[in-house]
């Protein structure tokens, strides 16, 4: 498997807190996020809690977003274990309902498991 660089989001996050709301740096719950930003799910949900969204920046953002293998996975294994639909899965999550396809295609023999196991 090929290793990619990948940005230091930690570092980035205190940056922007160190600038825009530096007090929230101090708050030891958002200490903690910040240390664990592991997964694309981490980064969105610590970035959601953080700085408010205006509808503006939510639209521009979704275009911008990628997801890492474990998430996507997660996202299936989600949707197989509470029997959601793509189409539900895809509003919920503002994710294309091709892309939904596509990801269990991509990963078919890791959602093969997942489905043979419930």
């Amino acid at each position: 498997m090929k290793n990619r660089m990948r940005p230091n989001y930690t570092r980035i996050y205190q940056d922007m807190l160190k600038e825009k709301d530096p007090e929230k740096l101090e708050d030891p719950k958002i200490q903690h996020l910040l240390k664990n930003l592991k997964t694309t799910e981490d980064i969105l949900n610590f970035n959601e809690l953080v700085f408010k969204s205006s509808k503006e920046s939510l639209r521009n953002n979704q275009k911008l977003k990628t997801y890492d293998k474990k998430t996507m996975i997660k996202l299936l294994q989600y949707q197989q274990k509470h029997g959601l639909s793509t189409n539900y899965m895809s509003k919920k999550y503002k994710i294309s309902r091709t892309t939904i396809a596509k990801w269990k295609r991509t990963f078919e023999e890791e959602y093969e498991k997942i489905t043979s196991k419930n």
